[in-house]
């Protein structure tokens, strides 16, 4: 059932709980991610990357079909989500390929260039009745895992006139996490999160969800955070689960690792729950 980010939210809410937001750079981490939520009878949501297209692991036009068509076959509410788009074309892109949720991502830029454009997102997704996520502050950390700039924290007063002045659906704030894997354990300024939870009137979400404790998942949660984003930690368990095996066909290896990040996503899932 192919639903929006907004419809998502709402669930989250009402559960006082958080969606886990999945990238899916290919057919395979498609079939794990909603595989798990249909066994789990939970909602999902699956992302496409700006980043992984210039990465070139798969291009937009190419893997959206793909999930769409898995989304709106599936037995459970699934959100197809563009993530970190960094430049408004692309985002135009997405919403034209039938993309129920983007994310316009200018927290690089000045912030009266972030307002702006992040406005801008809001007015084209309006077009199509797709969802908008947007970002104040910085994690430092690109995407991709690579280094990035330094993590410039959101201050509370930002998020709140950011929020108001772009009409967005769901906050992205930085507030202790990174993307990638975690080389030490990260340190979460909960204080913050609860003060931007408190003066702003939109979900928040958590970008670089994996590594996270479960203490850390259901602190945030209870301090508003309704969708973490969650990756790494999926594809690590599906590379692991073939990494020095030797297989005679390629689907017997895909398989593999379907299973994998199917098990890694399914915990993730369950704990953002609160189960």
């Amino acid at each position: 059932m192919l639903v929006t980010l907004k419809n998502i939210l709402k669930i989250a809410e009402a559960k006082k709980c958080a969606i886990g937001s999945f990238n899916t750079p290919n057919f395979e981490s498609v079939k794990a991610v909603i595989g798990a939520a249909e066994e789990l009878n939970q909602p999902i949501i699956i992302m496409h990357a700006q980043i992984h297209e210039e990465m070139g692991l798969c291009k937009m036009d190419e893997i959206a079909p793909i999930m769409l068509f898995m989304a709106d076959r599936a037995r459970v509410p699934v959100c197809v989500h563009l993530d970190h788009g960094t430049d408004l074309d692309y985002v135009k892109k997405g919403l034209d390929l039938g993309f129920t949720s983007v994310m316009y991502d200018g927290s690089a830029l000045p912030d009266e260039i972030n307002f702006a454009n992040t406005s801008i997102a809001v007015e084209m997704a309006q077009e199509t009745g797709a969802s908008v996520e947007a970002e104040i502050g910085s994690m430092g950390a690109r995407e991709s895992g690579a280094e990035g700039g330094e993590s410039i924290y959101t201050t509370p007063s930002a998020a709140k006139k950011f929020s108001e002045e772009t009409g967005i659906d769901a906050l992205a704030c930085a507030f202790g996490t990174a993307h990638g894997i975690y080389l030490k354990e990260p340190k979460l300024d909960f204080a913050r999160l609860d003060e931007i939870n408190k003066i702003t009137n939109v979900p928040i979400v958590m970008h670089g969800g994996s590594g996270v404790s479960h203490k850390d998942y259901r602190k945030v949660i209870s301090l508003g955070v309704r969708k973490i984003n969650y990756y790494t930690y999926m594809a690590k368990a599906g590379a692991e689960a073939v990494s020095g095996k030797t297989y005679g066909q390629f689907h017997d290896a895909a398989n593999d690792a379907i299973a994998a990040m199917k098990a890694d996503v399914k915990k993730a899932i369950s704990v953002f729950c609160g189960e």
